[in-house]
């Protein structure tokens, strides 16, 4: 068996069903699916069932422990050589395998990942959010890959990895938020190569609201203090850009209060400079409005969470994200 896709899911049938299906249409058939329910009161047990005919599915259901552990469950069932880590919210275009096999064979690696993209069926909502988390101008420039601030680091939506090198670094550590990047970490102290397969991309639907965005990237923001406590070589200085642009943007907004609203004109530059790039991605003017909260939602979150996190850390107070679903 050349792949094992790995695929945690709390309590969301519906999403399972849509990236099983666009699993069956894939080009390349050496692979495995390895559902993995983590503790849901919503299964998608009955989903999988419409697929065992068509896949080489897996289905198992275990008490709630998040997304980190389950991945490992599923791991340690799995029989791919290479193991894939989805998340349950994404679709896969059909040449997504073969477009990775083609990359390993070209270069093989130990692990990689790929990027993510909105599909055209996405609401412009998350389309917005989309821009949001892939856009240089945000903290897309932090994630890495080509033309980012930051060397490349897989994330758990869309991550491969031989599974004897999975094994070999104790797979995922008990982390609810940073996890992805908490085992990228070790794969690369630890001397193992990893490459950006920049066209082994999925549609990632990511949150449909501003509000459960805003939580997603403020517990990002949170688990960056407890990679840099436990990483300190891994933390350079753009880590800290989202929480500059939340103290520059309030200070900002205090001089023009105190002083002249002459102090918004770089708020409106940044406003301007987002709603254009975005409009000239997505061509979609409703989305291109969208995304001027989206990407402010994305850099206060991230950089709230990171401020409050490395406030609670000078206080000596427990900065962990909690390790349950929510």
């Amino acid at each position: 068996m050349r792949f094992s896709i790995i695929i945690p899911v709390y309590n969301r049938p519906q999403e399972v069903d849509e990236l099983l299906e666009s699993l069956c249409a894939q080009t390349f058939k050496d692979f495995e699916v390895v559902v993995v329910e983590d503790g849901s009161t919503e299964q998608c047990d009955a989903v999988c069932e419409k697929y065992t005919d068509l896949l080489a599915l897996h289905y198992h259901f275990k008490p709630n422990s998040g997304p980190g552990p389950s991945r490992n469950y599923g791991a340690e069932r799995s029989q791919g050589e290479y193991l894939i880590i989805l998340d349950s919210d994404v679709i896969v275009p059909d040449n997504y395998l073969e477009t990775i096999e083609k990359e390993l064979e070209s270069e093989p690696c130990d692990a990689f990942g790929g990027p993510d993209k909105a599909h055209p069926s996405f609401t412009p909502i998350q389309k917005a959010i989309n821009y949001a988390m892939t856009s240089f101008f945000t903290t897309g420039g932090i994630r890495g890959g080509k033309q980012k601030l930051d060397k490349f680091y897989p994330r758990s939506f869309n991550l491969g990895i031989k599974k004897e090198v999975f094994e070999a670094l104790g797979g995922f550590a008990p982390m609810r938020y940073g996890e992805d990047i908490d085992l990228s970490t070790r794969i690369f102290a630890n001397g193992y190569s990893c490459r950006l397969f920049p066209d082994a991309f999925v549609y990632h639907k990511r949150r449909v609201k501003f509000s459960s965005f805003f939580r997603q990237v403020k517990h990002s923001g949170e688990a960056r203090v407890v990679l840099k406590k436990k990483y300190p070589d891994t933390f350079k200085l753009v880590h800290l850009l989202p929480a500059a642009f939340v103290v520059g943007n309030l200070l900002l907004l205090l001089l023009a209060i105190f002083d002249s609203w002459w102090w918004l004109l770089p708020i409106a530059a940044y406003v301007l400079m987002v709603f254009v790039d975005s409009w000239l991605n997505n061509k979609d003017l409703k989305v291109a409005l969208l995304s001027v909260p989206a990407a402010y939602c994305q850099l206060f979150g991230y950089g709230i969470g990171f401020i409050e996190a490395q406030w609670k850390d000078i206080l000596g107070k427990k900065s962990h994200p909690k390790t349950e679903n929510s």
